[in-house]
């Protein structure tokens, strides 16, 4: 018998040991992967057929138990991390829905009166202004509403219009609001930042919450700086 045939016996006998048995006449199917109890039947059938003349040293065991410890180690913990993500993601969908009905913070100056009758918006000043004022017009395009908010410093000035009239409320159209400053170079719009409604919510592709904004389209959650109730 070659040696190649005396190898092939060999691996045959150790592989119908460990309960992995081949056809016969075909060569030994291979497990696809060894589990703890796999590993020390291995370990055993090695010590009972190695060359007594040739043991194997102390050493080649360790390291075979230390690989298998690593692998273990690795495979657990890629289950925890599993364990971790389907979590996080049952998280970020309450919170997508914790945000439904609510209003976030958006750079533009279309807006509606919320759930409350109200109109809520900060000013954006890059230095300070003398006269600071916002007004608000109808869709086609009168005057509806103005406010002055008097002299500020650079920084941010919020705005509120709390008692509007009950036919724009319930009419529920978008209106336009402008901001006004003088920083010295005379009267100068500014675009404002407003509270707009939160009417979905998503999960993207990358697990990243997604919400609509009523009258400004989809935004990422993690982009939001401000909301209200």
């Amino acid at each position: 018998m070659s040696s190649i045939e005396s190898n092939n016996q060999s691996l045959n006998n150790i592989l119908e040991k460990i309960g992995v048995k081949s056809p016969e006449g075909a060569s030994p199917q291979r497990k696809s992967s060894l589990g703890q109890e796999d590993f020390l039947k291995l370990m055993t059938t090695q010590l009972q057929n190695q060359d007594p003349f040739a043991p194997m040293e102390n050493g080649e065991f360790i390291a075979q138990m230390a690989q298998f410890s690593t692998v273990t180690g690795i495979t657990e913990m890629g289950q925890t991390l599993k364990g971790l993500s389907d979590k996080l993601n049952e998280f970020r969908i309450a919170t997508a829905s914790d945000l439904l009905g609510n209003s976030v913070l958006v750079p533009g100056n279309v807006v509606r009166p919320n759930k409350n009758g109200e109109i809520h918006g900060i000013i954006d000043l890059p230095s300070a202004s003398s006269e600071t004022s916002v007004a608000f017009f109808d869709s086609s395009g009168e005057l509806v509403h103005s406010a002055d908010l008097g002299p500020h410093g650079r920084g941010l000035v919020g705005f509120e219009w709390l008692n509007i009239p009950k036919e724009i409320v319930d009419k529920d159209a978008p209106l336009r609001v402008e901001a006004f400053i003088n920083t010295g170079k005379g009267s100068e719009g500014l675009t404002p930042s407003v509270f707009s409604e939160v009417i979905a919510a998503s999960l993207d592709k990358g697990q990243g919450v997604t919400i609509d904004v009523k009258d400004f389209g989809e935004m990422a959650a993690a982009d939001v700086i401000k909301f209200r109730n």
